[in-house]
Formats: structure tokens, C-alpha cells, sequence
């Protein structure tokens, strides 16, 4: 519930910086050894860092997918990640967070990497967003005939994309943005297209940082949020502002020293061990989240639609299932919260591989992605064993027993393409007209 504060307040703005494969140990606040990023531990230190934040997904599309509708990938029909070739893409039919907003008199605006598709049906501007600036895709998705393109609302203004300049860009369109929407609501969306490969850093930025090009990469990007941080505290907006920095999963650590690192979880991008799922999360918002605070309850990408939506004194459709929470208690520091998840489902592509409750992890039997090793039935502790190095399952079968009947009504509703469930809550993405 909204409390009596919250309900009379002005509406407040929302910024959410979402980073592209960064790592959970990827910010000097979350233990880089060689990557300094002072803004975002100064950030951290006048708001909230998570711990124990989740994306929906280990790679691109389904976690950007969840972000814009509180729904698990699968519920939304976008379980994979899209190309130039896909001709499916978010459908018209979902209700974004930037439709949400709108409706209550919010300016929007998408900056950065789309990644729901690239025709014009998907684009940004027709989910919601004044305004798009960006890549619609991968920066490494080149085509014969089509390199990556960068669009301006609809229509392509560069091609190829100059990389280079990429981030410095996207800072200069997001101020630009604030600037002029700084006397209304706003809702800035900002998914940088770094630092997923090939990476790329203008001239001013290049060999700065201690981790090489990945870590030059990564505090362009600490750069460009100090940038935005400080064009609020020079308009006022200061004290308004809900600003947050996340990853939409984690790092590609086949890309070695051009990958990020995940430490101390296991693996990373394209798995659902902790290193694919768990990245860094920052809240912040001066005077309602608390200073310095560290939440270690499990929360996710999906909960920003619902959370914002009654922030913005409004609520998520009620016509449909939507899986995220309002995690407002969580963020504003409130006595005792917890976490507002039972059970959370972890999905790579349509096959469900591990059922999370509380502390405890349980993966189920499968091949592990790339080596196609067996991975046996596994339970983790994740509050004692947070790499997932020793299965305890024989030590907790009821424990075990509970979290495969969790998987079990998971399957019914969502489905399971390593068992062939085919889930009866599922709703189609959108086809190409």
C-alpha cells in the first residue's frame, strides 16, 4: 500500500540505467580489483545496493522483455534473444511501464539498446516512448548488406554506427531529455549497449582504467551516470528522482579479458547459476531510500513496473497475470521487510533448469550449457554457499521434495521445453505485419 506521504507527493521521475553483460563483480562497490567506478560507489553510498538482485534471464532480450512488463519472459512469448532475421518482437497487446506512465502524464524516453524488435511495430516509440534513441539490437548483430544501425524515433540517422562514441552520445541525449522535461514527470530509460562486445571507448576514455579495454568500457559508463547525477542535483530534480543501475544479466566470460567477472558466483552470461542471474543493483533516491543501505533480499527486474506504477499512484494491469512485486518496501528501508517471493523461476530459453525459495537453489537435471556436461538433481544454500560449489540435497530431501512440486505448477503455467510441458499461461509475442 502507498503510504499517505506517497499519495500526496508530485509524482516522482524514474531513471533506470541498465548496463549490457556487465558483471556482478564488475563495480569497484561490488569488489573490482582493477575497475574504479566512483560514481556508482557514490551512488551506492547516498542510496541502496542489492545484493541478491536477479534478472529474469541470462541474456538480452527476455530480461528487457520482463523489464518493460513484469512478466516472465515466457508469459510475454520473447524467452529468446532477436536479430535482424527475427519477425517477432514485443506485442502490442502487453502494457509497457512507459504505457503505464504516459497514461499518468509521464514524458518518456528510450535511450540506448531496444533489443524487443527492430520493425517499426516493435520500436519504442510504439510501446510507449516519446522519444527513442538507440541501437534496436546487439552491437555485434552485423548483417550483409545491413550493418548495425542507429535510430533517431524511426528512422535510421546512422549506419554503421559509429561505436566509438556511443555512450558519450547517449549521456548527451539523456541530459538533453531531463533538461527539457524538468518541469513534468519523466520516465528516462537508458540501456546502454555496453559493455557487451565488441567493445568500444572514444579517445578521452581509452587506456584510463587498471582492467583494460573492458574496464575503460565500464567507467565510461560510471562516467556517464555521475553525468546524469549531477544534471538532476543542477535542475532541482535532485529529491525527486528514483534513479537505478542494474545489468541485464551477467558477464560473457568466453570473451576473457573483453568479459567481465561474476565472482565470487559460478559461471555467468547464458547460464542460470548465480553468475548468469544475480548482477549489481543500485537505488537511489535522496530522502526515500536510505543512505548506505545494503538489502539483501531477493528481488528482480520484473518488480520495476509494479513498484513504479504505484509509486506513480497508479498500479499494474489487473486484466492479466503479472509475475513482479512491489519491492517499495524493500527499497525505502522498511523495518523487517522481506523479500515478496515465495518461489522465483529461472528459464534458459524455455527450459526450466532452477526453482529458487528463500536460501534455497534447487537445480534441476539438464545439460550444462556449452560443455552439454550432465548437471545432476542439486540443492544450494545459497546464504552459505553463495558459488554453488557443494550440493546438499541428500542432507534436505523434503526440502527437495517442496521445490520440485514448486517446478511442477511452474511447468502448468509456463511451461518446460526439457520436459515438453507446454504451459497454459503463456502469451504470444508480436508477428511481423
Amino acid at each position: 500500500m502507498c503510504t499517505p506521504v506517497e499519495a500526496q507527493a508530485p509524482p516522482p521521475n524514474f531513471i533506470i540505467i541498465l548496463a549490457d553483460d556487465l558483471g556482478y563483480q564488475d563495480l569497484s562497490c561490488y569488489g573490482a580489483p582493477l575497475i574504479n567506478t566512483p560514481r556508482l560507489d557514490n551512488m551506492a553510498s547516498e542510496g541502496m545496493k542489492f545484493t541478491d538482485f536477479h534478472t529474469s534471464a541470462p541474456v538480452c532480450t527476455p530480461t528487457r522483455a520482463s523489464l518493460m512488463t513484469g512478466c516472465y519472459p515466457l508469459r510475454v512469448g520473447l524467452p529468446a534473444v532477436l536479430n535482424y532475421k527475427s519477425k517477432i518482437g514485443i506485442n502490442s497487446n502487453e502494457v509497457t511501464l512507459a504505457e503505464l506512465l504516459k497514461s499518468r502524464g509521464y514524458a518518456t524516453a528510450c535511450i540506448g539498446k531496444w533489443h524487443l524488435g527492430w520493425q517499426k511495430q516493435f520500436l519504442p516509440t510504439r510501446h510507449g516512448f516519446d522519444y527513442y534513441y538507440g541501437l534496436p539490437y546487439s552491437n555485434d548483430m552485423n548483417y550483409e548488406n545491413f550493418p548495425v544501425p542507429l535510430f533517431r524515433n524511426e528512422r535510421i540517422i546512422e549506419q554503421p554506427v559509429n561505436q566509438e562514441t556511443l555512450t558519450e552520445r547517449y549521456t548527451a541525449e539523456a541530459i538533453r531529455f531531463i533538461t527539457e522535461n524538468r518541469h513534468k514527470p519523466f520516465l528516462l530509460y537508458l540501456p546502454h549497449t555496453f559493455p557487451h562486445v565488441p567493445l568500444h571507448v572514444s579517445e578521452r576514455f581509452k587506456g584510463r582504467s587498471k582492467g583494460g579495454l573492458y574496464g575503460d568500457v565500464v567507467e565510461t559508463i560510471d562516467w556517464s551516470t555521475g553525468e546524469i547525477l549531477d544534471t538532476l542535483k543542477k535542475l532541482g530534480l535532485d529529491g525527486n528522482t528514483l534513479v537505478v543501475f542494474t545489468s541485464d544479466n551477467g558477464p560473457w566470460l568466453q570473451k576473457k579479458e573483453q568479459g567481465g567477472s561474476a565472482l565470487p558466483l559460478r559461471n555467468g552470461k547464458g547460464s542460470t547459476w548465480e553468475g548468469g542471474f544475480r548482477v549489481p543493483c543500485i537505488m537511489r533516491w535522496p530522502g526515500r531510500i536510505p543512505a548506505g543501505a545494503v538489502c539483501d533480499q531477493f528481488a528482480s527486474v520484473m518488480d520495476f513496473l509494479p513498484t513504479f506504477a504505484r509509486l506513480a499512484g497508479t498500479s499494474a494491469p489487473t486484466d492479466r497475470i503479472i509475475d513482479g512485486k512491489n519491492i517499495w518496501p524493500l527499497m525505502s528501508g522498511q523495518k523487517g521487510a522481506v523479500s515478496p517471493y515465495e518461489v522465483f523461476f529461472m528459464y534458459r530459453g524455455e527450459r526450466l533448469e532452477a526453482v529458487r525459495m528463500g536460501k534455497w537453489k534447487l537445480a534441476l537435471p539438464r545439460e550444462e550449457v556449452g560443455t552439454r556436461e550432465p548437471v545432476p538433481l542439486s540443492l544450494y544454500n545459497l546464504e552459505e554457499d553463495i558459488g554453488e560449489t557443494t550440493d546438499v540435497s541428500k542432507h534436505y530431501p523434503s526440502i527437495v521434495k517442496r521445490l520440485l512440486a514448486e517446478a511442477e505448477k511452474c511447468r502448468e503455467d509456463l511451461g518446460d521445453a526439457l520436459t515438453g510441458a507446454p504451459g497454459k499461461n503463456r502469451r504470444p509475442p508480436g508477428t511481423v505485419v
